[in-house]
């Protein structure tokens, strides 16, 4: 009769401080305190599950009550306290699941037992685990045995939310913290443990279960034995991934490769293949999402030491990371993660992710690159600006009275000055002309000449500087200023869109911001105040602003239309006529947007 099976989390648990994987510091500082004989009277193993807080709690249990320790502070497993450890039956080592056993009786009980010596052995260890579900009253009830327990007595209290012990606890303990194992580590125990086994192991298949563990050996362990039964003992990549149900990262590579190539039919029936096999679509994008982010880090030789892929995948990455524009990534990385929050929201999911691949499709259409000089540069640049969108105005015509007749003022006729609008034959009785008669009286408070309204608005902008020239370069001066004033704020995402806008001059009062779409809108827009300002401190131009268009659609020659707001329609009128903005500033009209 074979031997009954026993699962390798158990099968292949350690036995000593040298065979935990990943804690290091943890075995290290215990084998040092037994050495030294400086252990404490409590200790707090705390950390994520899975990692190895009850098994060192073992160890150390096992190994303080060995008779024949070896130099470096391990357990011998031959004498008889570490084979009675071994086979369950030791006196001195107590566990309680803190779970099931968190009433003030339970506690009790165990504190009633700490009475009593060992009758074989120097400690009488007490493990309790979970300790984070006892009762507040249990803790209470514990808390002065924990403080000064008898010299033969050692709790070891392991939990996986530090946070919920009382600070009256943890004041008590020896802390120690344990850490997720890492991929590297999970992937070389499982590589050990195929080889005594006996099975056939794809190094890729073993990196994608330490993966999937998420820096949990117990979860490892238990996949690997899933995924072995379920391959009759090969292990290979492609089991595994149907196994555990992961797209492979073919897919996105090709899916990258139709986004690059903008290809947008390949792309959707790519999508329909990944959907006929099971893969929901949140699992796509989160997918792709992590994959665009290992290729944002393998930009950087630096930061290529973060990325856990297998090592068949690393030079892949590698190499198409340099073929693709920063710019981009970043952008497809916002547009997913985007997706992704709202998926949850879409009613029609599968239209919800296709939306999000047209998106990417099209995206090198709208990403502006940024050359090596920092200058900005775009596929195709608009000439010329759109009409109107909205209703066409007629031309305004002003009459000025000779200079003559202003230095004469003639009562009997006309005032010193009349600013007359003509418009359309239907508004002639509404707004003929403008007239001041009662003014006659006060010449020095009329109206006066086009010249002198001119005038006295270019001496209220200087405010005591000269009003620099807006020009292109003295614009990209200051653009660039701005750019690195935010840079040191540290606000990078907004550096990335705003160095990717493009500027344009409308006229000596008016900047247009070109962007390509709307997430780069919000990023300038939000800094909209303090650009505002610094733009109108370079230029000592107080009449100074801008105004932010988006272009979509380059490649096909359209601009996407919008509606315009009341404040872009009142600009585009005085981009058109600017002496309605001398009007509006002589008679102090105050415009509610």
């Amino acid at each position: 009769m074979d031997d009954k099976f026993i699962v390798s989390a158990r099968k292949y648990r350690p036995q000593t401080f040298s065979t935990v994987v990943g804690q290091a510091h943890i075995t290290t500082t215990l084998k040092n305190a037994i050495k030294n004989n400086q252990l404490a009277h409590a200790f707090l193993f705390c950390g994520p599950r899975g990692v190895g807080k009850t098994t060192c709690a073992r160890i150390l249990a096992k190994t303080i009550n060995c008779e024949n320790q070896t130099p470096d502070g391990e357990a011998c497993n031959t004498c008889i306290s570490c084979v009675s450890f071994d086979a369950g039956t030791s006196m001195n080592i107590h566990e309680l699941d803190a779970a099931s056993n968190n009433s003030v009786d339970d506690i009790r009980s165990l504190v009633e037992q700490v009475r009593f010596a060992p009758q074989a052995g120097k400690y009488k260890v007490y493990i309790v685990d979970e300790v984070h579900m006892l009762s507040s009253s249990a803790f209470n009830a514990f808390l002065k045995t924990l403080e000064e327990p008898p010299p033969y007595a050692i709790f070891i209290l392991a939990t996986t939310e530090k946070h919920k012990i009382l600070p009256t606890i943890l004041s008590r303990c020896q802390i120690f913290d344990f850490k997720r194992i890492t991929n590297n580590d999970t992937t070389e125990h499982l590589q050990e443990i195929c080889d005594k086994e006996k099975i056939q192991a794809e190094k890729a298949a073993l990196h994608v279960i330490a993966q999937k563990s998420e820096g949990c050996m117990r979860d490892a362990l238990s996949i690997l034995d899933k995924i072995v039964s379920f391959s009759n003992g090969e292990l290979t990549y492609s089991n595994t991934l149907e196994h555990l149900n992961i797209l492979d990262e073919d897919y996105y590579f090709k899916m990258l490769d139709c986004m690059q190539q903008q290809l947008l039919s390949d792309a959707m029936l790519l999508y329909d293949e990944i959907n006929r096999k099971g893969f929901e679509g949140d699992t796509l994008l989160e997918g792709y999402s992590e994959f665009i982010r290992n290729l944002l880090v393998s930009k950087d030789a630096k930061a290529a030491i973060l990325l856990e892929v297998a090592d068949d995948f690393k030079q892949k990455y590698l190499q198409a990371a340099q073929q693709i524009a920063t710019g981009w990534l970043i952008a497809a990385l916002n547009l997913l993660n985007e997706a992704e929050i709202n998926y949850k929201q879409a009613r029609n999911k599968r239209l919800h992710v296709e939306l999000t691949i047209i998106k990417l499709c099209y995206l090198l259409q709208a990403v502006e690159m940024v050359n090596n000089d920092g200058a900005v540069s775009k596929k195709k640049v608009v000439e010329t600006a759109r009409p109107v969108a909205f209703k066409s105005i007629q031309p305004i015509r002003v009459k000025e009275i000779e200079p003559q007749v202003i230095a004469q003022p003639v009562v009997q006729k006309k005032p010193e000055a009349k600013l007359v609008i003509e418009e359309p034959e239907q508004r002639i009785e509404k707004k003929a002309v403008v007239e001041t008669a009662p003014l006659h009286t006060e010449p020095k408070k009329s109206l006066g000449s086009l010249a002198a309204i001119r005038n006295k608005v270019t001496a209220q902008n200087k405010n005591g500087k000269e009003v620099k020239e807006l020009t292109e370069a003295e614009l990209k001066i200051c653009w660039d200023k701005f750019i690195e004033k935010l840079n040191a704020k540290k606000n990078h995402s907004a550096v990335t869109n705003f160095k990717m806008a493009e500027l344009k001059i409308i006229d000596n009062n008016s900047i247009e911001i070109i962007t390509g779409n709307n997430i780069q809108q919000k990023f300038i827009e939000q800094e909209r105040a303090e650009l505002v300002d610094d733009l109108q401190q370079y230029f000592c131009n107080r009449q100074l602003t801008y105004s932010v268009t988006i272009i979509e659609n380059e490649a096909t020659g359209v601009i996407a239309e919008k509606p315009l707001s009341s404040r872009e329609q009142y600009l585009k009128i005085v981009e058109e006529y600017p002496l309605v903005k001398e009007l509006k500033d002589r008679l102090r009209l105050e415009l509610d947007y």
